[in-house]
């Protein structure tokens, strides 16, 4: 499963030349590792949010709270 900020890259990597497998397989997993990170700093900063804030990004206190309460690896 892949990203789709990070499809165009991959797939720019793999039209040069294909990487070797284990390569190919450590790419993948650094950009789902990368994705999981990502996921959980957001997350994390979406449940600091004041009620003002928000607003201003358009959600409700009660569907930031549940987004924040998904595990990382959730999509």
């Amino acid at each position: 499963m892949t990203n789709i900020a990070h499809a165009p890259l991959l797939a720019y990597l793999d039209a040069q030349r294909p990487l070797p497998l284990l390569s190919a397989i450590a790419l993948r997993t650094a950009v789902v590792l990368a994705k999981w990170s990502e996921r959980q700093r957001t997350r994390k900063a979406l449940a600091q949010l004041d009620d003002h804030l928000l607003r201003d990004v358009g959600l409700e206190r009660h569907v930031a709270y549940k987004e924040a309460r998904r595990m990382f690896w959730q999509g």
